[in-house]
C-alpha cells in the first residue's frame, strides 16, 4: 500500500465506528417530514436513452418517501391542495423559464361504490376504495379516482403566462393509476404493467412542435442507500472491500463492505413518480443547449382544518401558494446545508442561494470528520497531520459540482451561482448498456453530475467529491486530467473508494419511458 492508501484504510476503519450519517433519508429537512405528500425524495434530467428518443429530454421528481407496498387501505395518494412543479431555467439566470404544473384532484367514481345490505337492501357505502380485481380496462371495481391536470407556465412561475397541457385528444384530465395493492387484485407484475402503462400520455406542449410524454404513477423508489447502517453511526466500513465493486474476490480495503442488494435499505419501498419525457428544442431556450432544472411543491398559506371533516371537504385551504418543498441536486440539503438552514433551503428559490454560499464554500462535513478521526488517524499512523479535511479554502470544487457547472460540460451561457441539476441537451445520451453508474468520473460524460440518470449512484460520487475526490485526477475523454479546482495535495484521501455499498446501475431500471420499474406488490408478502 502507498501513503494515502493506508491514510485512507485508517480514516475508514475509524469510520465504522463513530461517524455520523451520510445519505439521504427521503426525509431531509425537520418540516417536510410532517407533510409527506410533498415531500420530494429524487429528481433527475437526462438526455432520452430510449431508443429513437434523441431528441427528448427526460425529467423525473418521485414524491412521498418510503412507501410500504402494503400500506393500505388508502395508499399513497398525491396533496390535492398542492402544485407540484418541475421548473427549467434555459439561460442560467437561475430564474426559471419554463415551469411545468401538476394539480391533483381525488373522488369516488359515481358517488362511490354501495352494496345493499340486510333483508331491506339498504344501499351502504363500502370502506375500501376498491372491491375486485382491476386490470387494463377494466377498473370497474374501482372505488377511488385520482387525476390530475398540466400546465405550462412561461416565465416567472407566479406572474408568467399560463396554459394547458393537453392529451392527444384535447383533454385536460388524466389518470393516475392506483398503486399496486397486490397480486390478488392485478395480478402479476407484468398485469399490473400492462394495467399502469395505459397511462402513459402523449401531451401536446403550447408551443412545441413535437408531442412530449407524461406518466404519474406509483414505481419501485430507484434509489438505494444503506440507510439503516448508515445512520446507526456507519455501522460498516464504508469502503470498497473488493478489488472492483461486485469482483466477490475481497482484496480490496481489509473489513472494507462489498455490493450487495441485500445493504440497500430501499428495496422494499415504492414512491409516486411524476415523468415528463419534452423535446429538447422546446425548453432549451437561446442558452447554449444547457439547462438547468429541479422540482418544487407548493401548498396554500392557510390551511383550515374542517372540524366536521368530509371526503370533499377535509379542509379549507387559502391564500397565497408557498414553497415548501425543493429539490434539484442530490443530497445537498443532506451533506452539505447546516439543519437550522434546512427548510429555509426547502423554500428558497434558486435566484437567492447566495444566503447558502458559505455551506458550499466552507463545508462542515469533513471538518466533524477532522475533529473525529484526526486523532485516531495519527495514533494509528504514527504521524502528526494537522488535518485529514480537504484544506483548500474556498471550495472551488464543490462550488463547480453544486452551484456552478463544469465549463465545456454541464456549465450555463450565463452563470449565476445557485444550486439546481444542470444538463448539457448537447452531450449525446450513453446506451443504458454503456452507461456508467459514475457518471463523469467514471467517463461517461452523459452521466452526473451532468444531470442525473436514474442508474448513477450518486450517494458514492458525492461522498468522494465531498472529501476532495476531484483535486485528483478524474478521467477526462479518456485521458487523467486534474481540473484545476484543487491539487492531490489538498486532499489525503481523496482516492479513497467510499461507498455505502448499496449498488446501483441502469441495468436496474427499465431502457424506455418512464424509464422506472413497476412498484412492488403489496401482496403476497
Amino acid at each position: 500500500m502507498n501513503r494515502k492508501t493506508v491514510i485512507a484504510t485508517a480514516l475508514l476503519a475509524a469510520l465504522a465506528t463513530t461517524t455520523t450519517a451520510f445519505a439521504s433519508s427521503h426525509r431531509e429537512a425537520p418540516n417536510v417530514t410532517r407533510l409527506p405528500t410533498i415531500d420530494s425524495t429524487d429528481f433527475y434530467i437526462f438526455n432520452s436513452y430510449e431508443s429513437g428518443r434523441s431528441d427528448y429530454v427526460t425529467i423525473i421528481a418521485n414524491y412521498i418517501p418510503l412507501q410500504d407496498s402494503y400500506g393500505g387501505p388508502n395508499y399513497f395518494a398525491m396533496d390535492p391542495a398542492a402544485v407540484y412543479a418541475l421548473h427549467i431555467d434555459a439561460n442560467g439566470d437561475a430564474m426559471e423559464d419554463f415551469t411545468f404544473e401538476f394539480r391533483f384532484n381525488n373522488k369516488l367514481p359515481n358517488g362511490g361504490i354501495k352494496l345493499p345490505v340486510g333483508p331491506n337492501g339498504v344501499m351502504v357505502s363500502v370502506p375500501l376504495k376498491h372491491v375486485g380485481p382491476i386490470s387494463a380496462g377494466n377498473n370497474g371495481a374501482l372505488n377511488y379516482s385520482e387525476t390530475y391536470s398540466m400546465s405550462l407556465v412561461t416565465g416567472s412561475q407566479r406572474t408568467g403566462a399560463r396554459s394547458a397541457i393537453t392529451g392527444a385528444n384535447g383533454q385536460t384530465e388524466f389518470v393516475k393509476p392506483y398503486a399496486y395493492v397486490g397480486e390478488k387484485t392485478f395480478g402479476n407484475t407484468a398485469e399490473y404493467s400492462a394495467y399502469a402503462d395505459q397511462y402513459i400520455y402523449d401531451v401536446s406542449i403550447p408551443n412545441c412542435n413535437a408531442m412530449g410524454r407524461v406518466f404519474v404513477g406509483q414505481r419501485k423508489d430507484p434509489f438505494t442507500v444503506n440507510l439503516g447502517e448508515t445512520f446507526d453511526l456507519v455501522n460498516y466500513v464504508p469502503v470498497e472491500g473488493d478489488s472492483t465493486p461486485g469482483a466477490g474476490d475481497g482484496n480490496g480495503f481489509p473489513g472494507g463492505i462489498t455490493q450487495s442488494t441485500a445493504n440497500d435499505d430501499l428495496n422494499d419501498k415504492n414512491v409516486n413518480t411524476i415523468a415528463l419525457e419534452v423535446p429538447k428544442s422546446c425548453i432549451t431556450g437561446s442558452g447554449n443547449g444547457v439547462i438547468g432544472a429541479w422540482t418544487t411543491a407548493s401548498l396554500p398559506q392557510a390551511r383550515i382544518l374542517n372540524p366536521n371533516a368530509t371526503l370533499e371537504k377535509p379542509e379549507v385551504n387559502g391564500g397565497a401558494l408557498v414553497q415548501v418543498s425543493r429539490l434539484g441536486s442530490p443530497l445537498v440539503n443532506e451533506l452539505v446545508i447546516g439543519i437550522d438552514d434546512k427548510d429555509r433551503f426547502s423554500s428558497a428559490h434558486p435566484s437567492a442561494d447566495g444566503q447558502f454560499a458559505t455551506y458550499v464554500t466552507n463545508p462542515t462535513l469533513p471538518i466533524i470528520l477532522d475533529l473525529l478521526f484526526k486523532d485516531a488517524v495519527n495514533a494509528t499512523l504514527g504521524t502528526s497531520f494537522d488535518t485529514i479535511a480537504p484544506t483548500h479554502y474556498p471550495r472551488t470544487d464543490l462550488v463547480a459540482a453544486f452551484l456552478t457547472g463544469f465549463a465545456g460540460v454541464n456549465q450555463q451561457s450565463m452563470v449565476t451561482a445557485s444550486e439546481m441539476l444542470r444538463l448539457n441537451t448537447m452531450i449525446p445520451a450513453t446506451p443504458a448498456e454503456q452507461q456508467s453508474n459514475f457518471g463523469v468520473a467514471g467517463n461517461d460524460l452523459a452521466g452526473f453530475p451532468n444531470g442525473r440518470r436514474p442508474g448513477d449512484d450518486v450517494v458514492d460520487i458525492a461522498l468522494r467529491v465531498v472529501m476532495g475526490a476531484l483535486c485528483h485526477d478524474i478521467p477526462v475523454a479518456g485521458t487523467p486530467t486534474n481540473l484545476g479546482l484543487c491539487q492531490p495535495e489538498d486532499a489525503n484521501v481523496g482516492t479513497a473508494p467510499f461507498t455505502d455499498g448499496a449498488p446501483i446501475d441502469a441495468s436496474f431500471m427499465n431502457t424506455s419511458f418512464p424509464y422506472l420499474i413497476a412498484p412492488l406488490a403489496g401482496s403476497p408478502q
